[in-house]
């Protein structure tokens, strides 16, 4: 074990924090409004009385914006995690599927999934998880019957005060980032570094956020509203859930 420089983890993450603002534009920039609204509920927008394009269209994009959003930051924590953890125990992304890292600790072999937070999945997701675990133990014991394996759920924010699941444990927030570094603060100590040039980057996000905005309403206008500016509801319905 080598004690985590917390400078390392600075410069980590300021040098790859843009990666996450850049694919926050690209998720923008690739979303097209009718693909968008083939997947929405259109009487929803009329019992929440939505009058206006710009009222639907915003209600579509923050709602992309929020699924996607957490997505791809999950993503990008899990290789911070991974980094960091590296630093510390020599792990690594785990090649088994459904396992993201692996490292050695006291004469175990830890496989770990990780996700944001600790709602993360339905009964169905969570069974898929256990599975997941079981195969990737039997994997390791093929060239080691005698490696002790413990399969954890890590999850970067949370409370979880029920740790041990029988067939793994679950640690989430300051318990997860103690676990894969070994320092009992590190939940706290990456949360400044995190906003490294937030502001120049979320400024960038804003334009792309706008323009697509506009775009979407000048479009929704176009196709689905009057020449009086009033939505057409049937016509939205026939593109919506029309049988062809």
């Amino acid at each position: 074990m080598q004690k985590l420089n917390l400078t390392d983890v600075s410069k980590y993450v300021e040098d790859n924090i843009s990666s996450f603002h850049k694919k926050r534009i690209e998720s923008l920039d690739t979303l097209r409004l009718k693909n968008v609204l083939k997947r929405k509920n259109p009487y929803l927008f009329k019992a929440k009385y939505l009058l206006s394009a710009d009222e639907i269209i915003k209600k579509i994009i923050d709602a992309h914006i929020s699924s996607h959003e957490e997505t791809i930051f999950g993503d990008w924590l899990e290789e911070l995690a991974i980094f960091i953890n590296k630093k510390v125990y020599n792990g690594w992304k785990s090649g088994i599927t459904g396992i993201d890292l692996e490292f050695d600790k006291d004469n175990i072999r830890y496989i770990v999934t990780i996700k944001s937070g600790p709602n993360w999945g339905n009964s169905s997701q969570i069974a898929k998880m256990k599975t997941d675990f079981i195969k990737a133990r039997r994997t390791l014991r093929t060239s080691n019957s005698n490696l002790h394996v413990i399969a954890v759920n890590g999850c970067c924010y949370g409370i979880n005060n029920n740790r041990d699941k029988g067939d793994h444990f679950k640690y989430c927030g300051q318990d997860f980032w103690e676990f894969i570094s070994g320092n009992k603060n590190l939940f706290i100590d990456i949360i400044d570094p995190l906003g490294h040039k937030a502001k120049e980057r979320n400024e960038a996000y804003m334009s792309s956020y706008s323009n697509m905005v506009n775009k979407f309403i000048r479009e929704f206008t176009t196709d689905f509203c009057n020449d009086t500016g009033e939505i057409e509801w049937v016509k939205l319905l026939k593109f919506n859930s029309g049988a062809k």
